[in-house]
Formats: structure tokens, C-alpha cells, sequence
């Protein structure tokens, strides 16, 4: 395959899984506002636009949801916001045009359409972040369904488990870090399968542990790595090193997803906004070993909001 459709396909999946991520994280971050009154909005709002990597506003503007929300949604301009995801997700279809189905080209271009017309704008918070989340489900429903589970199909799902697990990780930051597990949970859409997991009577471990390690729950963080790997060895099939681990990305997953499932459950919650931090890290060192393996003879592109 072409090292600049694989590039496209791999930003399809990171694009796509960007936008639905941080409208899960924007609707926690509200939710906790709402719910909790005594929380420190200035710094939760700063501290949101932190974890996402977005500037932090000028000292004369004050902070505020509206500010969060502008920059985390509606701007254009900002590299972290659903508008400008939703924008590459459709640039690199575009590039990708020879290789995904009509059908997905079309899902895409409609979605991006209908934002580009204002459509998140004139619709409350809570209705924009639904419409998005379900655009982007059809988008990665008609993507499974119409695409040959071929090279470029295991590009895309790699692009979409590095995220994921990446926005996951973030969404624990801004969340977890105040004890609001079930908004986590209700954000992660783990709430249900959590409590037919577990049962009512639940402690934040209890939560930790399903959003970190559990095996069979799509979102989970284990979950997400594994597939990651599992996309890798797909594209490495003839490549298979006799000892050890021939490719970068390959062996930072696996070292990742040892040190999270060989922990000890009873220290999961030790720590934990280190380790979170520690995973993006090691999400953005596998992107660009997968860029370096991968993609290095692609024409260069400036991709939106890409670490």
C-alpha cells in the first residue's frame, strides 16, 4: 500500500475517534459543573484545556464553559477542537478517495457538511455532543462494514486504538482526578456494562479497574492497546523478530499494557494521573514510530491538531 493512503487511513481513524472523544470529555466536564457546585470552575476549566493540549486563554479573558467550549468545539482555528477534527477526518478521506467506499466517503462528507453549515452552533451542548458521537459511530459502522479488512483497514483501526486509549486517558485526568468515577463511567458509555459487571455495590477501584483493564469492554484501556497490537502484528506478518521486538511501536504497546495489567489492583488508583500522563506520552512515541516505519515516503502534509 501506498505509504500516503496508509497515512490517510491511520488519520481517518485518529481524526474520527478525536472528535466523538473529546465531545465525551466536554459533556463529563459540564456534567461535573452541573452536578457538583462546589467545584472550582475557573481552575476545572483550566485545567481541562491543559490535559487537551489547548492554549490556555490570554490572563484579560476570564475562564469560563463558553471559553472551553469554543475552543474545544466550535473553533476552526484551534487544533484540538471537534470542528477541526471532523475537518482532517474529511481532508484525509479525500486523499484516501481510491481506497475507502463510497458509502464512507459520503458518511464523512455529510457529517462535515452539515458542521461546516453551523449545525453544532445552533444546537444545545448536550444535543451537538450527541450528534457528533452518532455521526461518528455511523462513520466507523459503514467503515467496518464496507471496507475490506485488508492493510488499510488495520491502518485505520490502528489510528482509532492510539487515540482512544490516549482520550481515555485524558478523560481520567480531568475526571478521575475529583473522584467522579460514574461520570467517567457515563462519559466512557461503560455505565451500563459497569454495573452488570460489577454490581451495585461499587467502589472508584472498582471503576478504575473496568476503565483500565478490563479485557472484553471496547473502551477499556487494555482493550484498546491489545487491539492496537493486534493491528500491528497484521501489517508486520512477514517481519516476525525470533527474540525481542523488532518494531518500536510494537514493543511500547506491549510495555504499556504489561505495566498496567501486571499491576498490583489494590495500588491502581497510586498514582494514577502519573501513569495517565505516562500513557499519552507513550501513545504519541508510537505514532510517530509507526510515522517513521511507515509513513516516511509519504508526501509531506500538514495534518491538523497531530502529535
Amino acid at each position: 500500500m501506498l505509504s500516503r493512503i496508509a497515512e490517510s487511513l491511520f488519520w481517518i481513524g485518529r481524526y474520527l475517534e478525536r472528535a466523538e472523544d473529546t465531545c465525551r470529555i466536554l459533556d463529563v466536564h459540564l456534567q461535573i459543573l452541573l452536578e457538583d457546585p462546589s467545584v472550582d470552575q475557573d481552575g476545572a476549566a483550566l485545567n481541562l484545556l491543559q490535559v487537551m493540549g489547548a492554549p490556555a486563554p490570554v490572563e484579560a479573558d476570564p475562564i469560563s464553559s463558553a471559553v472551553v467550549l469554543r475552543s474545544l468545539c466550535y473553533d476552526i482555528d484551534s487544533t484540538c477542537s471537534i470542528v477541526t477534527a471532523i475537518s482532517g477526518a474529511r481532508e484525509a478521506a479525500r486523499r484516501a478517495r481510491e481506497t475507502i467506499s463510497i458509502e464512507t466517503w459520503e458518511a464523512i462528507n455529510t457529517t462535515w457538511n452539515d458542521i461546516k453549515a453551523g449545525q453544532l452552533q445552533n444546537l444545545r451542548s448536550a444535543t451537538a455532543f450527541k450528534f457528533v458521537r452518532e455521526r461518528c459511530a455511523v462513520i466507523s459502522g459503514v467503515v467496518d462494514q464496507t471496507m475490506s479488512h485488508d492493510e488499510g483497514w488495520h491502518f485505520l483501526t490502528l489510528g482509532r486504538s492510539l487515540e482512544r486509549a490516549d482520550m481515555t486517558a485524558r478523560m481520567i485526568l480531568t475526571a478521575g482526578a475529583q473522584g467522579a468515577w460514574d461520570s467517567v463511567l457515563r462519559g466512557c458509555g461503560a455505565h451500563h456494562a459497569f454495573v452488570r459487571t460489577y454490581g451495585g455495590a461499587t467502589s472508584d477501584r472498582d471503576a478504575a479497574e473496568f476503565l483500565l483493564l478490563d479485557r472484553l469492554f471496547p473502551r477499556s484501556v487494555v482493550y484498546t492497546l491489545n487491539q492496537a497490537e493486534r493491528a500491528l502484528l497484521e501489517l508486520d506478518q512477514h517481519h516476525v523478530a525470533r527474540a525481542g521486538f523488532a518494531d518500536e511501536a510494537l514493543r511500547l504497546l506491549g510495555a504499556a499494557r504489561y505495566s498496567l495489567e501486571y499491576g498490583l489492583p489494590q495500588q491502581l488508583l497510586e498514582g494514577l494521573s502519573r501513569r495517565m500522563a505516562d500513557l499519552q506520552r507513550t501513545c504519541a512515541q508510537v505514532s510517530e514510530a509507526v510515522t517513521e516505519r511507515y509513513f516516511a515516503g509519504a508526501l509531506a502534509a500538514s495534518w491538523q491538531g497531530g502529535k
